[in-house]
């Protein structure tokens, strides 16, 4: 195809993209109301914060050791495999040894017990969540900005517990520090899962919304990746006059405009990216097939996602390896070919297994993943909050080994106001356990922009 030729077609469709932008009337912001989640019929709630401490019965870790013991049967491994075909089995004998000989849970969970922690009860349900705060000697001095950092799947509030300390410390350059509220998504963890259908990520916004509220903030700012990312795209359409800004490690737009730009993308991708780091995102062919690689799991989880979870509830091997695998390849795709999937490049086994217990002592991957079931149901779609510009500043730290990544422009489709959109240098999927520093860094530089404007 000739250049001119090529030319007029980009010209003509982006006309095209655009004109349809600006006929298509957005979509009005829904006003959702509060709602019960526990069981029965809505009761008075008691709304004080209390202080929460972790600790598990000595009968779970017992139960847990017994179920190791006595999980014998495997399936060897195919020669000369990694993770092609999933979680390697002979490196998951290597897991299985350490979590039982040499992991100490009782030593990490006086390692998570130096942090915080609070819940309260909200639409009926126990919220847990981390409450951070500089010290006292440091918020005199500095202007202290609260900051509600969201985790996603198959991650926790662990995922934040190496920015946390980066975050609430002085950093040169800045005249500001943060106070961070880091909670448990409901359903995960230490956060009670809902009892009734319908808790979705605009849902769980609300709940964040309300829990900022509830802690003395009228407006505040939002970081997140994964569900994160979602719920906080939603916090920040839903409710722009209380969200400052918003940070994103992982930016998903999908609307007309931003999936017909992405195809025509692939005619000239330099217009979209900088030349060298059009192999992010093109071509699309080998983008999607990625995905299409990794995403078996979303599926399962937003149909069916109880009848995996009795499986994963009742083997800690299986959930092990269901958890990790995505830890290995999410954060670098070459992973696959390695028979230890990489996973020990970024993070030691105990971090691992922190991450991986925490789904485990609560019994919560079952209800951790019907999120995915209610992000994909018709009341969820029927908000149309993709359509629905965030006119909320919002920055973007790209990771290069995400799964996918938007090229700015695109971005705009949904993110109206993008101040910040910077691609890193290394990292992936799980950026604030991965990269703290980096992502610390990308945070302290947004904020300082939004708060000079």
């Amino acid at each position: 195809m000739g250049f001119l030729r090529k030319l007029l077609l980009i010209k003509s469709a982006i006309t095209v993209v655009f004109i349809a932008r600006y006929m298509l009337r957005n979509p009005a912001i829904p006003q959702l109301k509060d709602q019960w989640w526990a069981d029965g019929s809505p009761k008075v709630q008691d709304e004080k914060i209390v202080p929460f401490k972790i600790k598990m019965s000595d009968e779970v870790l017992i139960d847990l050791n017994e179920r190791l013991f006595k999980s014998t049967r495997s399936v060897p491994a195919l020669e000369g495999i990694g993770f092609q075909y999933g979680f390697n089995t002979e490196f998951l004998k290597t897991v299985k040894q350490y979590w039982m000989n040499t992991y100490d849970w009782r030593k990490q969970e006086a390692f998570l017990n130096t942090f915080p922690h609070f819940k309260t009860n909200i639409g009926g349900l126990g919220i847990h969540f981390i409450h951070a705060k500089p010290s006292e000697e440091l918020a005199k001095n500095k202007k202290v900005l609260p900051l509600l950092l969201l985790h996603g799947w198959p991650g926790s509030f662990i995922e934040f517990t190496k920015i946390i300390p980066l975050l609430t410390k002085e950093t040169k350059g800045y005249d500001f520090v943060f106070e961070l509220v880091v909670p448990s998504l409901p359903g995960y963890g230490f956060s009670d899962p809902a009892r009734k259908p319908g808790l979705g990520p605009a849902e769980m916004g609300l709940i964040f919304d309300r829990l900022m509220k509830r802690l003395g903030y009228d407006k505040y700012y939002v970081q997140g990746g994964d569900w994160g990312s979602l719920i906080g795209s939603n916090m920040a359409t839903l409710f722009p006059d209380k969200v400052k800004g918003l940070h994103l490690n992982m930016v998903a737009v999908s609307t007309i405009g931003s999936n017909v730009g992405l195809m025509l993308g692939s005619l000239w991708p330099s217009l979209l990216m900088p030349a060298d780091k059009v192999h992010l995102t093109y071509p699309l062919s080998s983008r999607f097939l990625h995905i299409i690689q990794e995403t078996g799991y979303f599926h399962i989880q937003a149909t069916k996602p109880d009848t995996v979870g009795i499986a994963l509830s009742d083997s800690p091997l299986g959930l092990a390896a269901y958890i990790l695998e995505k830890f290995s390849t999410w954060t670098k795709a070459s992973n696959t070919k390695l028979k230890d999937g990489g996973l020990l490049q970024k993070f030691t086994m105990d971090e691992l297994l922190n991450n991986v217990m925490i789904y485990w002592t609560t019994n919560s991957i079952t209800t951790s993943m019907r999120l995915y079931s209610e992000a994909m149901s018709a009341k969820t779609f029927g908000y149309d909050l993709d359509n629905i510009p965030c006119v909320v500043p919002t920055g973007a730290a790209v990771f290069p080994e995400e799964l996918f990544v938007q090229p700015a422009p695109l971005a705009k489709f949904k993110f109206t106001n993008l101040i910040t959109y910077n691609i890193m240098d290394r990292g992936g999927h799980f950026a604030a356990y991965e990269e703290p520093q980096l992502l610390a860094d990308e945070v302290f530089r947004f904020v300082q922009q939004v708060e000079k404007l």
